[in-house]
């Protein structure tokens, strides 16, 4: 008699990409999710290390189920930003997708990791998610926050209708042509649109904002979600005008999201 399938586990991860001022995982994530993160002995992430650090913070509340040097995890590959992403990127993978999910089809539960919160959003696990639906491995998300869902329900813009854009081009003349497209289509449809930057150029996305948008279009950004100096303000572009966050040093570089809806 063959083993029951396992399942390929969506476990939420912090947002705080361990900050110094990052607060105590149980504030975070329910005590279920670090209790079945913590009985897993594979891993599919974004970076092995990063998920080395999240599981040493499970086990000071959890005891993991095997030592982390006996724990496999799997790296993905990176998309190219603004490329095919992560479902262009799996018809390249499948092979590897067989392998890395055959403890499943072995009875043995796997976890899925972001660095942005929940998997598969905004993140290349979908190319993971999608491989597991044709093999059919059960998927099962666990509870935990989407970096982009806190944005939006922090925004006041619209969230009946939402749209995630990724990353905008990092030419100045496309971002540009871009951003006004985004724009139009926004006012016309009454849409919220959501972009994200690597925390560095932060400053260079708000600025294009800031010069490309019209002055009455509302624009909000969350950077530091879940952390005690996390912050959300939605303000008219021409208010942000006045008075623009500060990204530039001595301000630590930190993940934010950028949302706008044209009026």
């Amino acid at each position: 008699m063959s083993a029951p399938a396992g399942s390929l586990l969506l476990v939420p991860n912090t947002l705080d990409l361990g900050a110094a001022d990052a607060p105590d995982i149980t504030e975070v994530l329910p005590f279920g999710v670090l209790r079945r993160a913590a009985a897993l002995k594979h891993w599919i992430a974004e970076d092995a290390k990063t998920t080395r650090a999240f599981l040493k913070r499970v086990q000071a509340v959890v005891p993991l189920a095997q030592s982390l040097q006996a724990t496999e995890i799997r790296e993905l590959p990176q998309p190219q930003k603004g490329g095919a992403g992560a479902h262009g990127a799996a018809g390249r993978n499948e092979p590897r997708f067989d392998d890395w999910l055959a403890p499943a089809l072995g009875g043995h539960d796997i976890g899925l990791i972001s660095e942005a919160g929940l998997p598969g959003v905004a993140d290349p696990g979908a190319a993971v998610v999608a491989a597991a639906h044709r093999r059919g491995v059960r998927v099962l998300p666990l509870a935990g926050s989407s970096s982009l869902a806190l944005a939006l329900a922090g925004s006041g813009l619209n969230g009946q209708s939402f749209a995630f854009v990724g990353y905008l081009p990092t030419d100045a003349a496309e971002r540009t042509d871009r951003l006004l497209a985004l724009q139009q289509h926004s006012r016309r449809e009454r849409q919220t649109q959501i972009a994200i930057e690597t925390p560095y150029r932060n400053a260079a996305l708000m600025a294009a904002l800031l010069k490309t948008l019209a002055p009455q279009t509302q624009l909000s950004v969350a950077c530091g979600l879940s952390l005690p100096s996390g912050w959300c303000t939605t303000r008219a572009v021409a208010e942000w005008r006045r008075h623009a966050p500060p990204f530039e040093p001595p301000q630590p570089p930190s993940p934010a999201v950028f949302l706008w809806l044209g009026t």
